[in-house]
């Protein structure tokens, strides 16, 4: 269907239609080793491309700088591609094997920077600098196609990408340990029972899954030349994750064709369309009919897989005779008092800008709020949270400066906007079980960005126009960044008060227990559809609401500022902090935004990076809200023993 939707609307020449095939096989080769990481470990696998950045730099180093054959580039690449498979698994992913994968999902990205920064370095070994190189043919044959031109490096990939998925596929299916890489995928307990050994399997899928990562880039190299930065672009990831959700997670077979067929249908539009934008929304289109048309499914398998993604439990409170200690009672209310004092004292020592930074985080947190309810409690996993919050964006700067109306009621519609689009959203996503919610939101969010609210598709989209900051009520003038930094203030305590009353009524209790035991929620007659979507539509509220709030911090509507790329940092952010409370997601905001802006040191710039969230994981998995309860806890089981001591010498 993907083709023939290409071939209809968006016709191409002969040679570039093969063209077109070539890169989707190089996608499929990055779909395919990110399906088997995905089985072997449930994760989604952010560093599947750059697995193969620093191999293939340095294969084209080998080849292009120092003269060396085609195929001895092509056999170091190979080796040192295994190699680096296994020490990535064996000194990162395995200490993350009994963590969250959530915790595994935001390490990945972590290994994805520290790759690339590696990768980037390989060239100074000539002395020269990352550029995008390409490799030449090693052999002089061409095929002239009306105006197009295919090289051998063309015929190369469309043999050697191919082959390389079949050998995968028949390592899989016909040899002994490929049988025992199926048996642990599918039920990795049991498998390490009967004497499997899960850890050392792991440790071949990531060798596999570089291998295939090498060689996509490799091929890549000789016709579009090495990429620079990251391996993998936004776009690129959206088109793998795309195939994956279309294949089920699993079926390699299936995820293989479709990241072929994508891959044509984006270099078709990319051909013809005036904007290569339109491509995410065709892409989120594809999902949305591959999920709509797929059955239901209640295996083992995805009973599994739902429950692999759950996060630790959530913040238990203290034992009530503990907690009504005096010293403990105190120090729970003198900690709320530093932070009131900190909060009333910003506006007074800090300047103008770093208010409005400090403002920038408390809407930050506002967001983690709204992953609080949807993946805290709910259990669904979103990676496209800022596409709700650009929405909310674009509806309440659309609000205040079109239809002049106040700015907390433009607040109130900003949500209503999001709210109603993360229920269209997270419709289709129900039918299936596992990461299809994650994979659909974040090619959401890519389509928000692109086309959804692109002024160069829809006229009403505030687009470059001022957004007015109105006063309240007609009244109370919040212009400068103290008086709006205080309403935001007052926005994040009414959110916060909100999300508490909600968990401790009975539909917080339904959603908690949906997540901990679907079936045995059911079988007391709470409907899981209609819970899911109230957790989804509240979810986007919220964002909707945050949306409202950074447009008019800003005074205008940035497009830029809602990427893709700052969907998946929020979602890094508010697992760092830990999505098993408020305090958490708020904490992971202000350690993520407040390191990268108030930290001037060079030396410790770094923890507001991927590669610093990725130590700050090995060292404390549960994320820091975690970390301050440990405290918490063991302060107060000290208070309790000295009481309790005391009570005995009286």
């Amino acid at each position: 269907m993907l083709v023939v939707v290409q071939l209809v609307f968006f016709g191409v020449p002969a040679g570039a239609w093969i063209r077109g095939v070539v890169i989707g096989l190089l996608t499929a080769l990055l779909a395919v080793g990110m399906a088997l990481v995905y089985r072997a470990n449930r994760v989604l696998n952010f560093a599947q491309a750059d697995l193969g950045y620093i191999p293939a730099a340095l294969s084209v180093g080998l080849i292009v700088f120092s003269g060396l054959p085609y195929l001895f580039g092509l056999f170091v690449g190979l080796v040192s591609s295994v190699v680096l498979g296994a020490i990535v698994e064996l000194a990162i992913v395995r200490r993350f094997s009994r963590s969250p994968r959530l915790v595994l999902t935001v390490a990945t990205i972590g290994i994805t920077q520290l790759l690339a920064v590696l990768a980037i370095l390989i060239p100074r070994l000539w002395d020269e600098n990352a550029a995008s190189q390409r490799i030449d043919p090693p052999l002089d044959w061409k095929l002239t196609i009306g105006s197009f031109i295919l090289n051998a490096n063309d015929f190369i990939a469309m043999i050697i990408a191919p082959v390389a998925m079949l050998v995968i596929g028949l390592f899989l299916t016909r040899t002994r340990v490929g049988t025992a890489v199926r048996a642990a995928a599918e039920r990795s307990e049991r498998a390490a029972l009967l004497g499997i050994p899960v850890g050392g399997l792991s440790t071949i899928v990531w060798m596999l899954a570089s291998l295939l990562s090498f060689l996509a880039l490799f091929l890549r190299a000789g016709i579009l030349g090495v990429p620079l930065g990251n391996a993998l672009s936004i776009s690129a990831l959206v088109l793998a994750l795309a195939a994956l959700v279309i294949g089920r997670l699993r079926n390699l077979g299936t995820i293989a064709v479709a990241a072929v067929a994508l891959g044509i249908l984006e270099y078709g539009i990319s051909w013809n369309a005036e904007s290569p934008l339109l491509v995410a929304p065709f892409v989120g289109a594809a999902v949305m009919a591959a999920l709509l048309m797929q059955r239901r499914s209640s295996s083992r398998l995805d009973q599994d897989t739902t429950a692999s993604w759950r996060l630790a439990d959530e913040v238990r409170e203290l034992e009530p005779a503990v907690a009504r200690l005096p010293l403990v009672r105190a120090m729970r209310w003198g900690s709320f008092a530093v932070i009131a004092i900190a909060l009333v004292i910003v506006p007074l020592v800090l300047r103008a800008d770093q208010v409005i930074k400090i403002t920038a985080i408390a809407i930050f947190a506002i967001i983690s709020l709204s992953l609080v309810v949807l993946t805290g409690w709910a259990g669904q996993i979103s990676l496209g949270q800022v596409g709700f919050v650009a929405i909310g964006a674009a509806v309440s700067a659309k609000a205040t400066s079109t239809w002049n109306v106040d700015l907390t009621l433009a607040l109130l519609i900003g949500a209503v906007a999001g709210g109603v689009a993360a229920f269209i959203v997270g419709l289709p996503a129900l039918r299936l079980r596992g990461l299809y919610l994650a994979v659909t939101t974040l090619v959401f969010a890519l389509s928000v960005t692109s086309w959804l609210l692109n002024d160069r598709f829809f006229s009403w989209v505030p687009g470059s126009k001022r957004v007015v900051r109105p006063p309240l009520f007609g009244r109370i003038d919040v212009e400068t960044p103290t008086r709006y930094y205080v309403y935001v203030l007052v926005v994040l305590a009414v959110v916060m008060i909100a999300i508490r009353g909600v968990r401790r009524s009975r539909t917080g209790r339904a959603i908690l227990a949906l997540r901990d035991n679907e079936r045995a929620a059911q079988s007391y007659s709470i409907s899981a559809t209609k819970l899911k979507l109230t957790a989804f539509t509240m979810s986007g509220a919220i964002a909707g609401v945050a949306g409202g709030l950074f447009t008019h911090l800003n005074h205008s509507f940035d497009l830029s500022s809602y990427g893709a790329g700052r969907s998946l940092e929020v979602f890094t952010a508010s697992v760092v902090g830990g999505l098993g409370s408020m305090f958490g997601a708020v904490l992971g905001a202000a350690y993520l935004r407040g390191t990268e802006w108030f930290v001037t040191a060079e030396e410790w710039r770094f923890l507001s990076s991927a590669v610093g969230v990725l130590f700050v994981l090995l060292a404390v998995p549960g994320g820091l809200g975690a970390l301050v309860t440990k405290v918490r806890d063991q302060l107060a089981a000290q208070i309790a023993k000295r009481q309790k001591n005391e009570e005995g010498s009286a």
